[in-house]
């Protein structure tokens, strides 16, 4: 029979209800199917008028249950069977009742039951329900139906205890749930019996025909994934690692070959010399460092067709540059307006340069995937929206205990206190408040013009933007948290005051009530949750009150570089700095904090730019000073200032400069913009090149000695025609090295390369030409004995005849080159280099690839303790959207069905195979706009929102006047858990494979994705473009040497090595590989032409008789020159990088190049002399030929 029976109006113990609290008196079928037995055979304890309470009270869950139809069966039926069961007796037994006068007729109503239930129909129930999800919040609905205990913590007795619980906002009465075990008879009132129906599993379709769930809602319902393939092994060779034993191997083999070859011309080389002895050798001895000599002198007779060929390109190579020589010395003046006037035509183009500073612009090449997603992305939904945060703590600042009477003992930490809310909400309040003119809105300007207001974004106001902070949690409002009431729970009474409401929030952020006597929603004032981690950080699992730190967001919304917004969102940051540096060092400030707006980094980057200016100043002063020494010849004491030559080291610096400006002119006149890479790099690079060639030629020049009759333009020509084809070898090496690298895919890389290409290129023709006539004007001085920046005052005493050779080429001379071109040390250093060749090969695959954030900022930037609080303290990642561009048709039932993830959606859906692929990875699950507006629709809930303004603010909104509902939730969003995984990969190939989409594109949209793309191929590019740079060395050394394919080759193998070895020492030093240092080991291949191609050249047109003289005559006079010219003038300008506040220019800039000078130092003046001892030309017909024709035509005259 019937507990109760129909309805005596409204509970007076509950107040503040979402949904009226109407209660039945103490004595089908579309709400409750499971009752009805057909029509004339359905009873039941409750009247039409009961049913229609019971059905608007059932509304709500089904707004958040009905994605899951057996699921909001189950919650319907156990509510269906405690109020219309016509056996109401057997399952409940009411314990609280009351009188209600109602119409003038008192009638005792009932206010509070027993309900018994079996465990196994309690269980099954809420195992049904456990999953759903919310798919505009992206959280389980189970969330909002468990009190404090949110879904982590939720079981069945807590679920059903929260739907008991009359404070709630939703139930009308309490209901004391009794969850009974199978047998179990204890403490069961006589008569009752607990209810033990059938509850529907979310894998099964209800009575009336309702689809299953589906699989983004229950487990059971999603089909056989296979597991992803777990990660590859390391490579090993019998345990041991497999690249280390390849080495290991490799290098006993390089290292045995090299000692059988040394070894068999040992005693190839004894045995000739016994045969020297006995006659039979012929101009065979020892040369004067105790090698063998086995080459003979070529006879003029045995020249091939080839070598005159090499002989002709040298002649002419040679002729030429002297012819030009000669003629540009001979009007200097003339020359030098020539060169400044063209200078000038490419540098005015400089007024239109276009210097990038957008790190997607510079990283991100504008055909790639990651790139066009973004810009499509943009395009259509506008530029994610800009951050700006602080991350607060109180170190030091005790914690305390606090005995809650719903949640029990808490222990709150030392951030969790109400005065430091209270501050952090006083200011929030105050950058809320930001007022500042807008010369570009030309009013007023505050932060309702460029917030994120979500659900007001047409004219929000203050309260409608979206600030999430813990004082969301209490609607921004002081009242709300002093708030306190006394409250009995089971017979005990105790005071609940603000941390009771934020410990029911943090659980339960969806709720619009809590289930305190305080009776607060827990929404924030712009009408949306704060999930936990938007709002603490710090916190162990969901230990939310032992949280170390409070989070305080402002989010803006983000436009396009030339809308007038951007320019006013970027002011609203500046003042919100402002604001937070000035509060960061007022002394009443009880917080450590970290902060960043959305312009801090590029901000941050810009002033390093700036304050590194004058580090960057003093290298080029200190390059400049050691250029203008060591360029002098220093004779005397008297004749300093007349052999000095500051202004030909002025000169050459000019050059370097003048060459930088026409190359940026002239991209900047095409429209390539530049970037502060090639600032920083370019003019480096080309100081290296230009101050090699400098002191190779005044180096030459000062070792000559004027021929008889010969006048001094004439000498000038002369030289310049013996050094001028090396110089040519180099820099044509060098530009078509970089006009190569252009092809590759990196912005940042393509324009450096195309900048340094045309300046390297200029910088020779400069030299070829002003440089060449400084040198002819410092000639003309110096021979008359006029001092330097005083050239009226002239010195008596006169030059000396002998030609100086300085210092350096004679100690190489003497000392350097024998010790090295030892026997014993030729085969040590072959041994030493190898061994580095290879341990750099095995370092290689051990390089990080990447490039951390903080690097990008200077030392005592503001953001390295952002970044350090956002790891420490911050639980989430960033939002990551997929963006679907064609094939879904979303006006077809198919279209809809292939993107949602609700009932009745295709099991291999978009959303859910998404959801899928990022299981192991994400924190909140996937959501679809197509959900939120299936949901929106649902015919089975007539609300679905509450009205957030207007007479009605606070009551049910019906779908059919939430009109721009819809637009709010546009792409699928989730939050990645503190690092980035593969999920990308992952969720691509799940997609691609599934046929229902084969023929649809989308993609993932992250803010973070356009510059984590270069990653996944940026070895291949490194590899690309480093083979596309050491191609032309090669070449252009064989063309220019005259098809000297063996000098050619062991070029390009040392510049290989300094490569290799550069990547190795990488490793080492923590350098990671990324696109800066790409550009850096690009301008390594550069910088290793200069410290190899000069000694190459010189050996092969040496006209020693030996390898080992050979070799020691290249190492004296072209080695000195390369040494004083790349590894001195770089050395000295790396060093004082070493004091530059950015880490990206400490580490890419001194570390790397420091690194890249010493390596190329040591195989250009150590490896190379050696290698060529051993391996270089047998017979040097060309360079013998061109002497022998020398000695003839100077017979002749």
């Amino acid at each position: 029979y019937c507990a109760f029976y129909e309805e005596c109006g409204r509970n007076p113990t509950v107040v503040g209800s979402l949904l009226p609290p109407i209660i039945p008196c103490l004595n089908y079928s579309r709400v409750c199917p499971m009752l009805d037995r057909g029509e004339g055979s359905t009873t039941a304890c409750c009247s039409i008028k009961q049913l229609k309470s019971l059905e608007m009270s059932l509304m709500l869950s089904k707004a958040v249950l009905m994605r899951c139809p057996s699921c909001a069966d189950n919650f319907a039926h156990l509510h269906c069977i405690n109020t219309c069961s016509p056996d109401q007796t057997t399952t409940i037994n009411v314990t609280r009742t009351m009188n209600i006068t109602t119409l003038g007729i008192v009638k005792e109503a009932v206010v509070g039951y027993q309900a018994y239930l079996s465990t196994s129909f309690a269980d099954k129930s809420f195992e049904s329900c456990k999953n759903v999800r919310i798919p505009a919040t992206g959280g389980y609905a189970i969330a909002t139906m468990c009190g404090r205990y949110g879904s982590a913590l939720c079981t069945a007795q807590r679920w059903y205890d929260f739907q008991g619980d009359s404070s709630n906002g939703l139930a009308p009465l309490d209901i004391d749930f009794r969850l009974i075990p199978e047998g179990v008879t204890e403490g069961i009132p006589d008569g009752v019996v607990p209810y033990a129906g059938r509850a529907l599993g979310c894998n099964e379709m209800t009575p009336t025909g309702a689809e299953v769930c589906s699989c983004q809602d229950c487990q059971a319902s999603c089909p056989v994934v296979p597991s992803p393939p777990p990660p590859a092994e390391p490579f090993t060779i019998g345990g041991v690692d497999g690249y280390l034993v390849l080495c290991v191997i490799f290098l006993c083999v390089l290292i045995l070959a090299f000692l059988l070859f040394v070894l068999s011309t040992y005693l190839l080389r004894k045995e000739e010399g016994k045969d020297s002895e006995k006659g039979k050798g012929k101009r065979k001895g020892m040369d004067k460092n105790g090698n063998n000599v086995s080459e003979r002198l070529i006879e003029p007779w045995e020249v091939t067709c080839t070598d005159k060929n090499s002989l002709a390109t040298q002649e002419f190579l040679g002729s030429g540059f002297r012819a030009w020589g000669t003629l540009v010395a001979s009007h200097p003046l003339k020359v030098l307006l020539a060169s400044a006037v063209v200078t000038a035509a490419f540098a005015t183009g400089l007024m239109h340069i276009e210097l990038t500073t957008d790190p997607v612009q510079l990283w991100s090449a504008p055909n790639s995937r990651a790139r066009m997603e973004k810009d499509f992305h943009d395009k259509h939904f506008d530029p994610f929206f800009r951050t700006n945060q602080m991350i607060l703590t109180a170190p030091g600042r005790p914690g305390h205990f606090y005995d809650s009477l719903l949640f029990g003992k808490q222990n709150f930490s030392g951030i969790i206190a109400k005065d430091l809310i209270l501050e952090l909400l006083k200011l929030q309040r105050k950058i809320q408040n930001i007022e500042f003119w807008s010369n570009d809105l030309n009013r007023m300007a505050s932060l309702k013009d460029v917030c994120f207001a979500p659900l007001n974004p047409s004219n929000p106001s203050l309260t409608d933007c979206a600030v999430n902070s813990l004082p969301q949690y209490f609607q921004n409002s002081v009242a709300n948290l002093n708030a306190k009431v006394n409250m009995t729970e089971l017979g005990v009474t105790k005071e609940v005051d603000w941390r009771d409401h934020f410990i029911y929030c943090v659980n339960s952020p969806l709720s619009f009530k809590d289930i305190t006597d305080l009776q607060l929603s827990c929404m924030a004032d712009y009408g949306a949750p704060v999930f936990p981690f938007l709002a603490v950080g710090g916190y162990e699992k969901e230990g939310y009150t032992t949280a170390e730190a409070l989070i305080l967001t402002f989010s803006l919304n983000n436009y396009p570089r030339d809308n007038i917004k951007f320019k006013v969102a970027l002011e609203w940051e500046q003042r919100f700095l402002d604001i937070v540096q000035e509060y960061q060092k007022s002394p009443g400030n009880p917080f450590t904090f970290a902060y960043m707006a959305e312009r801090s980094l590029e901000d941050e980057i810009n002033r390093t730019t700036a304050e590194d200016i004058p580090i960057f100043m003093i290298s080029y002063a200190v390059i400049f000073v050691y250029i203008a020494v060591a360029l002098g010849e220093y004779t005397s004491f008297s004749r300093i200032l007349v052999d000095s030559k500051f202004l030909v080291g002025l000169g050459g610096i000019l050059v370097v400069g003048c060459s930088v400006l026409a190359s940026m002119g002239f991209y900047a006149w095409i429209g390539i913009p530049s970037s502060l890479i090639i600032l920083q790099v370019v003019p480096f690079l080309v100081l290296a090149v230009g101050a090699d060639n400098i002191f190779i030629f005044v180096l030459e020049y000062q070792r000559d000695a004027r021929r008889p009759g010969e006048k001094r333009e004439e000498r000038i020509g002369r030289v310049l025609g013996n050094v001028a084809p090396s110089m040519l070898l180099c820099s044509l090496s060098e530009s078509v090295c970089f006009f190569l690298g252009a092809l590759s895919t990196m912005p940042a890389v393509k324009s450096f390369a195309l900048y340094a290409a045309l300046a390297v290129l200029m910088d020779f023709v400069l030299q070829m030409t002003a440089f060449v006539a400084l040198l002819s004007l410092d000639a003309r001085r110096q021979d008359g004995n006029r001092c330097e920046l005083a050239c009226c005052v002239t010195v008596k005493t006169t030059a000396p005849t002998k030609p100086n050779e300085g210092f350096l080429l004679p100690a190489m001379r003497k000392y350097y080159a024998p010790v090295l071109l030892h026997p014993v040390t030729r085969v040590i250093v072959i041994v030493v280099f190898i061994f580095m060749f290879i341990s750099s090969i095995y370092l290689m695959f051990y390089v990080t690839v990447g490039l951390d954030q903080e690097l990008a900022m200077p030392q005592g930037s503001y953001m390295l303790e952002y970044f350090k609080y956002l790891y420490a303290y911050f639980e989430v990642g960033v939002p990551t959207y997929f963006v679907t561009t064609k094939g879904f048709n979303f006006t077809s039932i198919a279209g809809m069905n292939a993107t949602c993830s609700s009932v009745g959606c295709d099991p291999f859906s978009l959303t859910q195979k998404i959801q899928t692929s990022s299981q192991l990875d994400t924190t909140v699950g996937t959501n679809s706009w197509v959900d939120d507006f299936i949901d929106w629709l649902n015919p089975g809930s007539k609300c679905c929102r509450l009205y957030s303004i207007g007479p009605n603010k606070g009551k049910f909104c019906p779908a059919s006047e939430c009109e721009t509902l819809s637009s709010l939730f546009v792409m699928h969003e989730y939050n990645i858990k503190k690092h980035v995984s593969n999920l990308m990969y992952n969720v691509l190939c799940a997609v691609d494979k599934h046929q229902l989409i084969r023929l649809s594109s989308s993609s993932p949209s992250r803010v973070t994705y356009v510059f984590y793309e270069q990653y996944l191929t940026i070895v291949s590019e490194g590899l690309f473009n480093i083979s596309l740079c050491l191609l032309p060395t090669f070449v252009v050394c064989c063309l220019l040497l005259g098809m000297d394919l063996r000098s050619g080759a062991l070029n390009l193998l040392t510049i290989i090595m300094i490569t290799v070895d550069t990547v190795g020492v990488m490793t080492l030093w923590g350098i990671d590989y990324n696109a800066v240092a790409l550009i850096n080991l690009v301008t390594a291949v550069g910088i290793s032409v200069e410290f190899v191609s000069h000694m190459t050249r010189s050996f092969a047109m040496s006209i020693q008789p030996t390898h080992v003289e050979r070799a020691k005559e290249a190492t004296a006079t072209m080695g000195s020159a390369v040494f004083a010219g790349v590894a001195m003038t770089n050395l000295p300008g790396i060093v004082v990088l070493a004091f530059a506040k950015a880490q990206l220019i400490q580490i890419f800039f001194f570390r790397l190049n420091l690194v890249i000078t010493l390596l190329g130092m040591a195989h250009g003046l150590i490896f190379l002399p050696v290698l060529l001892s051993y391996f270089g030309e047998s017979v040097c017909v060309r360079a013998c030929v061109r002497a022998w024709a020398r000695v003839n035509q100077q017979i002749s005259h």
